[in-house]
């Protein structure tokens, strides 16, 4: 096990304040001493601010690229190797200049101001689904596309729904304005496929998964919180989501054929899927964010190995997420994908996470010029380049359209017939 980032959340104003960077950066560079003394290997660190709406006080979102450029300088003059604006919430204060739909307008300008800053877009309110953000995020994701080479801007862009702050993981990590809080994203799937070799049954190798889940993750957990009191910061948690790497002995895929699957994408996955994150739910650690299973199908090679032999669809993968932790992530798709039908898409993806109460999130990566089956060819050490998923060419417009001037949905969620079930129960 690795740790993939030790993501610090701090709160800042407008004007920003150089300072407060220089400080992170200072306390991240001396975490990253004492986790290397104590043996643990540390990817990245990051900077998680909070909502950048809310950073700019509701107001002149023409202001949101410059916020950007400063942030990636500051963070790079300060050794940070990524940071988060956060998310444009659906949900915009009663004095509130901008509307949240003009400030998500702005991402594809600011991402494009650096390569290190990441953003999003929050499908969902405290009423539930936003199709208004749906459209709005789609329409982030075709302008990246087409703007950045091989659409590959969009790595640095989401779109959320359930997600709350203290997300270790980018696109997704934001502050929540109190004190900083750091919280470790782990790159965790080596521990699975141990777990899983040659166990004599599902429960046992459920039980090992959780034994060393909570073995490496209670001797990491006590040096983050000696890190923590050192530099006056809250411990935010673990995400104990078991991360891959683009290798098969970091596949995450692959573990779950060393469980027992025939291969990833066949019937019996979701059953796969659902045993990893039980043994997960067991383990007694603090944590944070999906602490889930994780299935970005760009950062697994097993994954996208199932991929390229046509044994994966979006649906698939959608229904996977049921079950897993981060949604539909890194998805490669059609250059000609349509705003409309990508907000189809996203629709579908909130209604999950508000249906579960779970959190979710979708970055998808249209490909310009390229279309369904062809393979990717992205030259960066944490993609496995697989075959460009299919969509469906349709677009719900009339459901859109009415989807949007429609009033807020109420917070109840009839999830079957005769039985009524409130947001967060299961």
């Amino acid at each position: 096990m690795k740790i993939r980032s030790a993501t610090l959340g701090i709160p800042l104003a407008w004007p920003p304040e150089a300072a407060m960077v220089e400080r992170a950066g200072r306390g991240l560079a001396g975490a990253m001493a004492r986790f290397g003394a104590a043996g643990w290997t540390v990817q990245t660190t990051r900077l998680a601010l909070p909502p950048f709406p809310a950073v700019l006080g509701w107001r002149e979102p023409e202001r949101v690229p410059a916020l950007a450029r400063w942030l990636g300088a500051h963070c790079a003059a300060a050794e940070i190797g990524y940071a988060s604006l956060g998310p444009v919430l659906a949900d915009a204060p009663a004095d509130a200049a901008a509307s949240p739909a003009a400030f998500a307008a702005t991402i594809p300008t600011a991402l494009a101001q650096t390569e290190t800053v990441f953003a999003a877009v929050a499908l969902d309110g405290a009423d539930g689904v936003r199709a208004e953000m749906a459209l709005a995020a789609a329409a982030v994701i075709v302008q990246v596309a087409r703007t950045s080479p091989d659409g590959f801007g969009n790595l640095r862009f989401a779109a959320l729904a359930r997600c709350p702050a203290g997300i270790p993981f980018l696109p997704a990590a934001y502050h929540d304005g109190g004190p900083p809080s750091l919280a470790l994203a782990l790159e965790a799937a080596d521990l699975a496929q141990a777990a899983f070799a040659d166990a004599p049954s599902v429960d046992a190798a459920q039980a090992r998964l959780t034994a060393a889940v909570e073995d490496v993750g209670g001797r990491l957990a006590a040096v983050v919180e000696g890190i923590c009191v050192e530099q006056g910061w809250r411990f935010g948690g673990l995400d104990l989501s078991l991360a891959p790497f683009p290798d098969l002995p970091n596949s995450i895929a692959a573990a779950l054929e060393r469980l027992g699957l025939e291969c990833f994408g066949a019937f019996g996955t979701l059953y796969a899927a659902r045993c990893v994150t039980e043994a997960l739910r067991r383990a007694r650690l603090p944590r944070c964010g999906f602490s889930g299973l994780m299935l970005p199908l760009l950062e697994d090679r097993a994954l996208a190995d199932a991929a390229a032999a046509g044994r994966l669809s979006v649906n698939d993968l959608l229904l996977y997420s049921a079950v897993c932790g981060t949604g539909l992530d890194t998805i490669p798709l059609p250059g000609d994908v349509s705003e409309g039908e990508l907000a189809a898409l996203l629709l579908d993806v909130a209604t999950l996470a508000v249906a579960l109460d779970k959190p979710l999130t979708a970055r998808l990566l249209p490909i310009p010029g390229q279309a369904a089956g062809q393979l990717t060819a992205f030259d960066f050490p944490f993609f496995a380049n697989t075959r460009i998923l299919p969509t469906r060419g349709i677009v719900p417009t009339a459901l859109l359209r009415r989807a949007v001037s429609s009033p807020p949905p109420t917070p109840s969620l009839l999830v079957g017939e005769g039985e009524y079930q409130e947001p967060g129960e299961s």
